[in-house]
């Protein structure tokens, strides 16, 4: 939806579970020499401020990456992803946040590319903004990704991470998100797919795991993270999920480790909980 704003959430429980991915998946993407390109559906304004407008009102960041901030002791997965939104902060203070773009950006070799898709007026400027001085290496197009990326599949390197994460306030996301991996996966089989959703009340988020499952029965992995008890009044989130196609071998493995810390550092109350599950080819 046009009214949604992602500054508002940006570093809450959901970008440290979705962040943390795509950082590992990335990193993986990159221990071949051949380039790869980074698409996104949704790519939102690239950084965020968290002193100062949106995400001070709501500061959702001070129980996601706040808690993680100081720690010492993460396991690898959680340690590279601070890691990287430090790096954005090199004074130590919290003051900004990355989002995925961003995060690619940092972590992309001079032969890869990024492709970005934003629909609100406001959040393209600043992402083109933020992006001025990356050159054709990172291409940003102001309009539908849902749509948009059928033209970019199958890339020309044949290695990708592709990042779908609406917002969902749209219910209509759901099913767009099931099509457009559907149709993807026709266009680039072998590509890897990431997709977050929200665990929130509504009945699309509660079947959603399911549908994402059977468009294929094998390569897959699904990682939930719940922080807290559904709400009583229905209303708000209460844990995210990320759903990848064709995930590297190291992502399970890593996230076996990574999940159980999260529950014991974000979770609010004695409904926080974890889920991995994954099925190979």
């Amino acid at each position: 939806m046009l009214s949604y704003r992602h500054a508002f959430h940006a570093g809450n429980h959901a970008d440290v579970l979705k962040h943390a991915i795509v950082i590992q998946m990335l990193q993986h993407l990159g221990l071949k020499d051949k380039s790869y390109w980074y698409i996104d559906t949704h790519a939102g304004a690239g950084v965020y401020a968290l002193t100062e407008g949106f995400a001070a009102k709501t500061a959702e960041f001070e129980t996601g990456i706040g808690r993680l901030w100081e720690r010492d002791d993460l396991p690898p997965l959680l340690a590279d992803y601070v890691a990287e939104v430090k790096a954005l902060n090199p004074d130590g203070a919290m003051r900004f946040y990355p989002g995925s773009p961003y995060l690619a950006w940092r972590i992309m070799r001079e032969q890869d590319r990024m492709r970005l898709f934003e629909l609100h007026s406001t959040e393209i400027e600043v992402l083109r903004h933020n992006f001025r001085d990356a050159g054709r290496r990172a291409m940003i197009y102001a309009g539908d990704g849902f749509d948009g990326i059928k033209a970019l599949l199958p890339p020309p390197p044949r290695r990708a991470l592709v990042l779908i994460d609406p917002s969902y306030e749209d219910k209509r996301d759901y099913a767009r998100t099931l099509d457009c991996l559907a149709e993807g996966l026709k266009r680039f089989a072998t590509g890897t797919y990431a997709v977050w959703y929200p665990l929130v009340t509504r009945m699309e988020s509660q079947r959603f795991a399911d549908q994402l499952k059977a468009i294929r029965p094998t390569g897959w992995l699904h990682a939930s993270l719940t922080v807290k008890k559904p709400p009583e009044d229905g209303l708000g989130l209460f844990g995210s999920g990320m759903f990848v196609l064709n995930p590297p071998y190291t992502l399970a493995r890593d996230l076996k480790e990574a999940l159980p810390r999260l529950v014991e550092l974000l979770g609010e109350d004695s409904g926080a909980s974890f889920k991995l599950e994954h099925r190979g080819d």
